[in-house]
């Protein structure tokens, strides 16, 4: 009997995902435990493993298919000894649309994210006319923009699955005859425009020079997420101006005594550190917004935003409150290494009780930051720099930078906010309380 192998739901809250990259191919046999495809969320990439035991009869999904829903099915394993044309003859014929019906697409793949929907007709006609037997495979971008171009797809090679032709065939092919349009059945009834669509037709009508790009998964969510939280979450901001002195000249003692175990501090590490031990000393403050609920934590898993490829994540150091510095350290290189790949684990991103976001390696000097929600409060920290500083009441020059903390007012007084405030410049410019 077949086996139906569905798209997996890798995380909690995953609805749909991208099938990256397939690492079987149809007629391989596979065991329990071996590798099938790479999936990727919005956050990251992940590994999908086989369960059963057999030969992979039909990839029913392309990899580069984007959108494709959890639960839907993305392959097909015949079980051993059985006929692999009949594993896959009952998925066919689901598959095939009934005369005259529209066909309904299993997944997106490679859709641009402003393109207008296609007509199924117009897509039939789009296509080059050749017997069923030599249709060219290509995917429906590949097939827009060939006629775009004016490129005829029955000179390309494809390099997809089966010889499918993949937007990246299409770079650099010379165009050929022009390609015929279909011609619409009706003038579409004019629909109102969002103001982003608005701005790129603005764009395209004035004859200015763009690109329209596809937004990742990653992108949308952020721009959902942080969208919701300043319309949903009431901001405050709290900034302080921070000496450094004292934190660097321990930073540097401890770096010295840490070579020998191949551990350096930053200074990134070290406000980890800080944050974790205020959000202990002010636990008002080390909370979550739930509704008629308020969530007060017992420990300060710290959230640090890590800049990747597309976007941001933010990865969590858990008990920031009670791990030595060494210890944070080793532990942020490899979340921030694994970030960039692509290969944290939704636990290790999905989480966290307070948030931290470092802008001073860029040279900024203060900055508001926005609430990952559900979190209640992350701090923005600026750049270190010379300054002329008030010490001992006499005016000398000291390295300062600015802290701003950003509250979610429901769940966090502005008054508890500055005693965080207070008590993370405090710990910052004395950096031997946080490590006693």
């Amino acid at each position: 009997m077949s086996i139906n192998i569905q798209m997996p739901a890798l995380s909690p809250t995953m609805e749909e995902g991208t099938l990256a990259k397939w690492l079987v191919k149809e007629g391989d046999k596979v065991s329990s435990g071996d590798l099938l495809a790479e999936i990727e969320t919005d956050k990251a990439t992940m590994e999908f493993e086989a369960i059963d035991e057999g030969v992979i009869a039909r990839i029913m999904i392309p990899e580069g298919s984007e959108g494709v829903k959890v639960g839907t099915i993305i392959a097909i394993i015949a079980e051993e000894g059985e006929d692999v044309s009949a594993a896959t003859s009952g998925a066919k014929a689901e598959a095939a649309p009934k005369p005259d019906a529209t066909p309904t697409p299993v997944a997106k793949a490679e859709t641009p994210a402003k393109a207008d929907p296609v007509p199924a007709k117009a897509q039939a006609a789009a296509a080059p006319a050749v017997s069923s037997g030599d249709r060219v495979k290509a995917s429906p971008l590949a097939r827009r923009l060939a006629e775009a171009k004016g490129v005829e797809l029955s000179g390309v090679s494809g390099s997809g699955p089966n010889g499918r032709i993949v937007k990246a065939d299409l770079d650099g092919a010379k165009a050929s005859a022009p390609v015929a349009k279909a011609a619409p059945a009706a003038a579409p009834a004019p629909v109102a425009q969002p103001a982003a669509a608005a701005q790129a037709a603005n764009a395209q009508d004035y004859g200015i020079p763009h690109e329209a790009v596809k937004l990742s998964g990653m992108r949308k969510t952020i721009a959902r997420r942080l969208t919701e939280s300043k319309q949903q979450v009431p901001h405050i901001y709290l900034t302080v101006d921070i000496q450094l002195d004292k934190l660097l000249k321990l930073r540097g003692e401890l770096n010295a005594g840490l070579s020998g175990r191949g551990v350096k501090l930053s200074v990134n590490d070290l406000l980890i550190k800080a944050l974790g031990v205020a959000l202990m000393q002010v636990p008002e403050c080390n909370v979550q917004f739930a509704g008629d609920q308020l969530l007060k934590f017992q420990r300060a898993d710290i959230s640090v935003a890590v800049s990747i490829p597309g976007g941001l994540i933010t990865p969590i150091v858990t008990e920031a409150d009670g791990k030595g510095v060494a210890a944070i350290s080793t532990v942020m290189k490899d979340l921030a290494s694994r970030a960039k790949d692509g290969k944290l684990k939704p636990e290790e991103y999905q989480g966290g009780t307070a948030s931290l976001s470092n802008m001073g390696m860029f040279g900024i000097k203060q900055f508001e930051a926005v609430i990952n929600p559900p979190q209640a409060m992350i701090m923005a920290i600026g750049a270190g720099e010379k300054r002329p500083y008030v010490i001992d009441d006499s005016l000398q020059i000291a390295t300062v930078m600015s802290a701003t903390g950003s509250f979610d007012h429901r769940a966090i007084d502005g008054a508890d906010g500055a005693r965080l405030m207070a008590a993370f410049k405090t710990l910052v410019e004395n950096p031997l309380g946080m490590l006693a």
